[in-house]
């Protein structure tokens, strides 16, 4: 964790290029007693790795919930098709983006392909390993995790069927929330979370994402950004 210093205040201050709301809020899954949890993308400028010390990848705070990645880092991610990378670029609650930020928005498209498959399952995975060990341990699953873990997966589903990245919870939000609530059995909703593992699998044979992401695009797009911060 980055320690808050005046010079990453100043590039989450200054140099943010795009703002957006994440977490219960952003995927239409929010309650009353929901944090408001903020993620953002940060320009670092280029003269400052002209230096020994190298601006930070990313910065923690400085409010409660805030977290930003500097732009190579957080284009670095989304190539890997991190999930958590990969929404924030689809968030429908955007609260600050320039120019930049719009390129960067024009390239959603290009940091999505298949390897989405594999890194959006590998963490379903985990989450799903330590749900059953809380059962075991507890005797429940903390319900919240397991109403998270049931979002995503629909989510990896839904966009090997179509290509398309969609956060919102929209018409499974009644069930999704009944499953936090505690008003589904563990055995019901580990079944759900069981047919949407299949059907991903099912999906990954007929998608029309391509192989892998468009990296000539997003270099492209990063070294332009770079020169002209340069020369600014």
């Amino acid at each position: 964790m980055n320690e808050l210093t005046s010079e990453s205040l100043e590039l989450v201050r200054d140099h943010t290029v795009y703002a957006c709301v994440m977490g219960s809020r952003a995927f239409g899954l929010a309650t009353e007693a929901s944090d408001t949890d903020r993620r953002g993308v940060y320009l670092a400028p280029t003269p400052l790795f002209w230096r020994f010390e190298k601006p930070p990848t990313h910065v923690e705070g400085p409010r409660e919930e805030q977290f930003s990645w500097e732009l190579e880092r957080f284009c670095e991610l989304a190539l890997r098709a991190n999930p958590n990378i990969l929404e924030c670029l689809h968030s429908p609650l955007v609260e600050r983006v320039t120019p930049v930020g719009e390129e960067l928005l024009s390239l959603r498209g290009a940091f999505l392909s298949r390897l989405a498959h594999t890194s959006f399952s590998r963490y379903a995975a985990s989450q799903h390993t330590k749900l059953v060990a809380d059962v075991r341990i507890h005797g429940a699953p903390r319900w919240k995790h397991a109403m998270h873990l049931l979002r995503l997966l629909l989510s990896c589903r839904d966009l090997l069927r179509t290509g398309r990245l969609t956060i919102d919870a929209g018409p499974h939000r009644d069930r999704l929330l009944a499953v936090r609530r505690g008003e589904l059995s563990w055995a019901e909703a580990d079944a759900w979370m069981t047919r949407l593992v299949e059907e991903t699998e099912a999906a990954l044979s007929t998608t029309p994402l391509p192989q892998s992401p468009d990296h000539a695009r997003v270099a492209d797009f990063l070294h332009r950004t770079r020169r002209a911060s340069a020369a600014a």
